[in-house]
């Protein structure tokens, strides 16, 4: 017979009402030794417990917000089953006890790990030593660009009646307007005469400022960390038109900006190289390798 969940009847509650599920609520304003519940056995729990319990449970914590009282009759019923199971001795027999211990050791474990994680300590040399050592991946550029549309379309015209460029035409006119850029035209003007990019346009070409981490392509990413300052990329071919993009303006960004994402990833660093000397410290033996699958087995029994 399959045995419910306790608490899958408190998440049914929220499910049950066929309603979208209330803005979740804090907790009352009370004292945390004030008593909230008093169970059969006399015992009285108290806010600050029931706190407790709140965040060691992350996946229940709606629930124990929303639904205080369904949530504490079933914890309570849990309690109880508990306890008869105790008197009769069911946590000292299999496979009861072997699972208590496995998730008595797994919790222990990920204490650990979480201690572990939390008390990586990093003195404001290793800051200051990983900002300087890391510094091309602060990099950001402020970026301008023209786009110049095509179609792939045997004759087609755009929004506004005007005719839009074959494949070849696009490539053609970008490489036109880069040879007239680096003959000393204003990118700016030239921006307003020929982009195909309102947004960018309306701003005079402005389009983004790109870091090295962002989600963008290759082909733009590699074309624009390669540019000095001032300078225009040959033409980028995109899904539907060619862009030029001039580094506006290169620099870094500052550590006060990124300290603490710095910081957690030195944090990080350091739990990685706990965490493979304790793993390289534990040494397991298989004698027997028919166990692992490695050798055959004895022959069956006649």
């Amino acid at each position: 017979m399959k045995v419910l969940s306790l608490f899958a009847c408190v998440g049914a509650i929220l499910s049950a009402q066929g309603q979208p599920p209330a803005p979740v609520p804090d907790f009352p304003d009370l004292p945390d030794n004030t008593v909230i519940a008093v169970f059969d056995d006399g015992t009285q729990y108290s806010l600050g417990e029931y706190k407790k319990l709140y965040a060691a449970l992350p996946g229940n914590q709606q629930v124990m917000l929303r639904n205080r009282k369904e949530f504490l009759e079933q914890y309570a019923l849990m309690r109880r089953l508990a306890r008869l199971a105790e008197e009769e001795k069911l946590d000292r027999t299999s496979p009861n006890k072997e699972a208590l211990e496995f998730n008595r050791q797994y919790l222990l474990s990920q204490a650990k790990l979480n201690q572990e994680v939390m008390s990586q300590s990093v003195e404001p040399e290793e800051i200051d030593k990983a900002y300087e050592a890391r510094k091309e991946q602060y990099q950001q550029v402020k970026v301008k660009a023209i786009y110049i549309m095509f179609t792939k379309a045997a004759a087609s015209q755009a929004s506004n009646g005007k005719r839009l460029l074959t494949q070849e035409e696009a490539k053609a006119k970008a490489q036109a307007l880069l040879a007239q850029i680096r003959a000393g035209a204003d990118f700016v003007k030239l921006v307003r005469e020929n982009s195909d990019d309102a947004t960018s346009k309306e701003k005079d070409g402005d389009f983004a400022t790109l870091r090295p981490t962002d989600q963008i392509g290759n082909e733009i990413k590699n074309a624009v960390f390669a540019l000095k300052q001032g300078e225009v990329t040959e033409p980028i071919e995109q899904a539907n038109g060619y862009y030029l993009l001039r580094a506006d303006e290169i620099n870094h960004r500052p550590l006060s900006e990124i300290r603490s994402e710095l910081i957690d990833s030195l944090r990080q660093e350091k739990f990685r190289r706990w965490m493979d000397q304790t793993r390289g410290a534990v040494k397991v033996q298989f004698p027997n390798a028919v166990f692992l699958g490695q050798a055959p087995g004895p022959p069956p029994a006649k």
